[in-house]
C-alpha cells in the first residue's frame, strides 16, 4: 500500500543520503518539493542535440549516437581509459572512463542513449568526464512496445554535476511510485469549467508523459494550483491584517494637516489628491492601513506620506519613516523640515536618527522620541534596535521596500500596536508584480508629475563602436558645468583596483549575472577621480567624491555642499539612487551602465531635471551591439516612462522570489507560472480565490486547498507575507 504523501519528508521515501544529496542541489525537503521540481524540456529518442552549441563547464543531458570506443593502457599512472566518441550527426565529442573496460559492451558504434555529465575540454575537444547515461533498446523483442517507447517523451530535468538528469527522473518515478492519494487544490467547480486534469493525473502526466499530447494539459493544471494557492495566500493574509483592530487617526477641521495644506506654496496634483484621500479613509478604517504606494522619481510620494504622518500627529500619534541610507535619511528629514515651516516644525518636532550619529546627539533624540515630544521620526536601522522606543507609534512608512528584509520592517512595525503601514516605491511595479509580489497590499499609483519639471534626455555612449566618445562625455559636463550647472557621475565600484567579495556593498542589487562575470568593472569612484583632476577641461571644477564607506557626517557634508553648489561635479556610487535631490543638477554620466539593472537606471537617472533645467543623462557602456547588457542600457535611453521600463525589467530579470524575502528572479518561488506571460491567468486565480475565501473563509470545505496552503506556504513563508 503507498505509504507516502506530498507532504512526507524526502528522507522517507528516498533514503536519508540520496535526500541529503538532493536537498543540497535543488533545496527540496519533502516529497512535494521533489514533485515540483518540473522538467525543463522533453528530448525523444530519434532526437539527436546539437553538440557544437553545449556550454563549457555546465552540466547538460543530451541525446546522442555512440561512433567508436577504445580502451588504452594509460601512460603516467597504472589503469586503462575508455575512450567513447558521440556525435549529433553534425558535431562530436568524447566520453572518458577511468578503469572501467566492462563498458565497451554497451558502448557499441550505432547505439544510441541520453548521456549526462559536465561539458569539460581536453585538446580543443569538447568532452564528458565519467559521465551518467541510459543507452536506448534497439532491438526490443515486441515491435509494439518498441514503437510506444519510441514515441514516449523523455524528461530532461534542470540538474547538477553530482546529480545529473536521469538520476533526477529516476528519482521522481520512485517517488511517484510509492505516492498515495494526492487531495486536489482547485475546487471541482473551477477544475471542471476550464477542462483540468486531477492533481495526481497532473502529476504522473508532467513527469511520466506517454505521449507528447499529455504534457499540455498537465502544464496547464499545475500552472492553475500555483496561481490559484498564491493568491489564496496573499488574500488570506489580507483577511488576518483586517481581523486587526486599529487606532482611528481621523483628521479634524483647523487642524495640522489642514493647516499645512494651507501653506503649501502649490497646488497638488490630481494624483496626489486622490491618492491622499485613499490615505485619509485607510486611517480612519476599523483595520490598520497596509498600502503601497507606487510612483515614479519625483511624483510627489513623500508629500502624500508627509500629509498622512500629520493626520496621525493630530490624535498625538508618532510616525516612523524608515529609509535605506543615511544620505536617504538626512534628505527626507531636511525635505520635511522644509515643507512643514517654521510654524509647523517645532510642534511636530522632526527628529533624524540614525546609527552614525555621535552618541550625545543620539540620546537626545532617542529620548525626544520616546517621550512622544517627536512626532515624526525619520531614521535608518537605527530605528530597529532595542533601545528605540516609541510613546505611541501609529504608522509606519517604509521608503523602497524592496531594501529591506521583512525581518526588519517587521521590527519596526512590532514597536507599535498594529500601527498603520505605508510602503512607498520609486520603480513602478507591474499589475501582474503588484498582484502577485504584493497582493496583500492595497495599491496605489502616482502617474502625474508635478508641473515645472523640464525633462530628461538620454543617450547611449556605445564605446565599443564608438571609443572617441568617452572623450565628448567629459567634454559635454564640462560645458553643463561652465553654464552654472552640476553633475554626477556614477560608477558600480569605490575602487576598482582594490575591488573584493566584501567590498560590493555599493554595487548594484539588481546587477545581472552576465554582467557581475564579465570583465572587472575598470571605473570606481577613486579611479574617475584621478581621471578628472588629469583633464584640462576640468582645470577649476570642483569635483568631490562620495559613498557608502565613508563616515556618516562625511557623506552628509559632502551632500549638503553639493546642494548648496559648492561642488561642481559630484562621483559617487549607487548611494544617490533615491532621494537625493538638487534642482540646480542638469547632467549624470553613469559609467559601465550595463553593469546595472533597468530599475537602477532609471531610478538614478530621476537624480537630474527635478528642477527647471532640462536633464541629461549619458549611459556609457562598452556592451556589444545586440548583446542583452546592450539592450538593457538602450531601453533605458528609448523611453522616461517608469511603468514601460518596468515590464521590460521583469521580461529581463524574472519575477523574483514573491513569497520569501528574496525579491531577485534567480530564486523564484514560482514554478511554472510566470508572472510576464500569466496575467489572465493570475487575475482569474484571484477572483475565484476572492469568491471562495467570501463562502469559505476558514477552508473547512475545501482540505486540499487547506493542505496545499499549509505545505506551499509554510512557516516562513507565512511570517514573510505577514510583515510584508
Amino acid at each position: 500500500m503507498p505509504g507516502f504523501s506530498l507532504a512526507s519528508r524526502l528522507d522517507g521515501a528516498i533514503g536519508g543520503k540520496t535526500a541529503t544529496a538532493f536537498e543540497k542541489a535543488f533545496g527540496v525537503k519533502t516529497v512535494g518539493e521533489l514533485l515540483e521540481h518540473y522538467p525543463r524540456r522533453y528530448a525523444r529518442r530519434g532526437e539527436l542535440t546539437p553538440i557544437d552549441s553545449l556550454p563549457l563547464g555546465e552540466p547538460v543531458t543530451i541525446v546522442a549516437e555512440v561512433v567508436s570506443a577504445n580502451e588504452r593502457r594509460m601512460q603516467n599512472r597504472r589503469g586503462s581509459l575508455l575512450e567513447v566518441v558521440i556525435s549529433d550527426g553534425d558535431g562530436r565529442m568524447s566520453l572518458t572512463f577511468f578503469n572501467q573496460p566492462w563498458r565497451l559492451k554497451d558502448l557499441t558504434p550505432g547505439r544510441r542513449g541520453i548521456f549526462s555529465g559536465k561539458v569539460g575540454e581536453y585538446r580543443r575537444q569538447t568532452q564528458l568526464t565519467n559521465p551518467d547515461y541510459e543507452l536506448f533498446d534497439d532491438i526490443a523483442e515486441a515491435r509494439a512496445e518498441a514503437e510506444v517507447t519510441a514515441k514516449r517523451p523523455i524528461p530532461i530535468y534542470p540538474a547538477t554535476s553530482s546529480i545529473p538528469s536521469t538520476l533526477v527522473q529516476k528519482t521522481i518515478s520512485l517517488v511517484l511510485d510509492g505516492l498515495g492519494e494526492v487531495e486536489d487544490p482547485l475546487p471541482d467547480d473551477l477544475r471542471a469549467r476550464r477542462g483540468l486534469l486531477p492533481a495526481r493525473a497532473a502529476l504522473e502526466q508532467i513527469h511520466r508523459p506517454e505521449t507528447d499530447d499529455d504534457i499540455p494539459p498537465a502544464v496547464a493544471t499545475l500552472r492553475m494550483h500555483e496561481a490559484f494557492v498564491l493568491q489564496t495566500a496573499l488574500l488570506q493574509q489580507r483577511q488576518f491584517v483586517r481581523a486587526l483592530s486599529a487606532t482611528k487617526r481621523p483628521a479634524e477641521a483647523g487642524g495640522l494637516l489642514e493647516r499645512f495644506d494651507a501653506i503649501l506654496p502649490f497646488e497638488l496634483t490630481a494624483d496626489q489628491q486622490s491618492v491622499g484621500a485613499q490615505l485619509e479613509a485607510d486611517l480612519v478604517a476599523d483595520w490598520p492601513m497596509n498600502r503601497l504606494v507606487q510612483g515614479e522619481v519625483g511624483s510627489g510620494k513623500t508629500l502624500v506620506a508627509l500629509r498622512a504622518m500629520l493626520q496621525v500627529a493630530e490624535s498625538g500619534g508618532q510616525s516612523a519613516l524608515i529609509a535605506p541610507t543615511e544620505v536617504l535619511a538626512g534628505q527626507h528629514l531636511r525635505s520635511i523640515a522644509r515643507m512643514l515651516g517654521p510654524e509647523l516644525a517645532p510642534e511636530i518636532m522632526p527628529t533624524l536618527l540614525t546609527g552614525q550619529m555621535p552618541a550625545a546627539e543620539r540620546r537626545k533624540a532617542a529620548l525626544r522620541v520616546a517621550s512622544g515630544q517627536a512626532r515624526i521620526v525619520v531614521g535608518t536601522h537605527a530605528l530597529l534596535s532595542a533601545s528605540t522606543t516609541f510613546a505611541d507609534l501609529g504608522f509606519v512608512v517604509v521608503d523602497e521596500q524592496h531594501r529591506f528584509g521583512v525581518d526588519q520592517r517587521e521590527a519596526l512595525r512590532s514597536k507599535g500596536s498594529s500601527p498603520h503601514t505605508l510602503v512607498l516605491t520609486a520603480t513602478p511595479i507591474p499589475r501582474t508584480v503588484a498582484m502577485t509580489v504584493f497582493g496583500d497590499l492595497d495599491v496605489s499609483t502616482i502617474r502625474t508629475m508635478p508641473a515645472g519639471r523640464a525633462g530628461i534626455q538620454s543617450f547611449v555612449a556605445p564605446l565599443a563602436e564608438k571609443p572617441a566618445w568617452f572623450a565628448r562625455v567629459w567634454d559635454r559636463v564640462a560645458e553643463e558645468v561652465a553654464l552654472g550647472r552640476q553633475a554626477f557621475v556614477v560608477c558600480a565600484a569605490i575602487d576598482s583596483d582594490q575591488l573584493t567579495a566584501d567590498e560590493k556593498t555599493d554595487e548594484p542589487a539588481d546587477v545581472p549575472a552576465a554582467a557581475a562575470e564579465g570583465a572587472r568593472t575598470r571605473w570606481g569612484v577613486v579611479q574617475v577621480e584621478a581621471l578628472l583632476s588629469r583633464l584640462p577641461t576640468f582645470d577649476g571644477i570642483r569635483v568631490q567624491i562620495l559613498h557608502g564607506k565613508m563616515p556618516s557626517d562625511e557623506k552628509d557634508s559632502v551632500m549638503q555642499a553639493f546642494a548648496r553648489g559648492d561642488i561642481d561635479v559630484l562621483v559617487a556610487t549607487t548611494v544617490i539612487e533615491v532621494g537625493v535631490d538638487v534642482p540646480n543638477a542638469s547632467t549624470m554620466v553613469i559609467l559601465e551602465a550595463d553593469r546595472f539593472g533597468v530599475s537602477q537606471l532609471h531610478q538614478l537617472r530621476g537624480r537630474v531635471g527635478r528642477g527647471g533645467l532640462p536633464g541629461l543623462c549619458l549611459l556609457v557602456t562598452e556592451a556589444a551591439p545586440g548583446t542583452s547588457a546592450r539592450s538593457r542600457v538602450e531601453a533605458v535611453a528609448a523611453t522616461l516612462d517608469g511603468f514601460a521600463l518596468a515590464e521590460v525589467d521583469l521580461e529581463l530579470r524574472g519575477e523574483g522570489d514573491v513569497l520569501g524575502g528574496a525579491q531577485s528572479g534567480a530564486r523564484s518561488s514560482l514554478r511554472l507560472l510566470r508572472v510576464v506571460t500569466d496575467a489572465d491567468l493570475i487575475t482569474e486565480a484571484r477572483a475565484e480565490g476572492e469568491r471562495l475565501l467570501a463562502d469559505d473563509p476558514a477552508l473547512l470545505r475545501h482540505p486540499g486547498l487547506a493542505a496545499a496552503l499549509e505545505r506551499r506556504v509554510g512557516v516562513e513563508e507565512r511570517a514573510a507575507l505577514a510583515k510584508s
